[in-house]
């Protein structure tokens, strides 16, 4: 969705308020995509902070499906998004302005699903989990753990310990 923030630049005391609804159907962080499952409309407020630039205002909630860390069950994680960027007029702007704002304005339109989207991947999650306790899948063959064992014989020799364990199996009576 965008919305045209020329009279804001314009003129003195200018206030653009509204809600608009959250159009962008998937996110892309790391490379990967994940479907937004749901999302609350975006209120907004621009309001002029200076000569010839606005402070954009926004706040909704999305929910979208990301895989667990541990098993890969889809998880919908709901991102609380309050969002306060500052943004120039492109004819007075510097090129580091204009480049840092390039990602969510275009020429003198906020766009502002990209807005959203550019403060969910800044605060995308590290880890993300099913349930604090997750077991995660068998090394061996790749069962959730969640749902029981698999019985998988998942001993793992400790490496410092092989030449031990050499000593003890050749000395081994039958």
């Amino acid at each position: 969705m965008l919305v045209n923030v020329t009279d804001v630049f314009a003129s003195d005391g200018k206030v653009i308020e509204g809600e608009y609804p959250f159009q962008a159907g998937e996110a892309v962080h790391g490379g990967s995509t994940y479907p937004v499952k749901d999302a609350a409309p975006v209120s907004v407020r621009i309001s002029p902070s200076g000569p010839r630039k606005a402070l954009a205002e926004a706040e909704t909630r999305v929910t979208v499906v990301i895989p667990c860390d541990r098993c890969l069950r889809d998880v919908e994680y709901v991102f609380a998004l309050k969002v306060e960027r500052e943004v120039t007029s492109p004819e007075t702007a510097s090129p580091d302005e204009l480049d840092e704002q390039s990602a969510f304005m275009e020429g003198y339109e906020l766009n502002i699903d990209s807005l959203i989207i550019d403060e969910m991947i800044t605060s995308w999650p590290g880890k993300v989990l099913c349930r604090p306790d997750c077991k995660g899948l068998c090394p061996v063959c790749g069962k959730d753990l969640n749902t029981g064992a698999c019985g998988c014989d998942t001993f793992v020799p400790d490496p410092r310990m092989a030449a031990i364990m050499d000593v003890f199996n050749a000395n081994k009576e039958v």
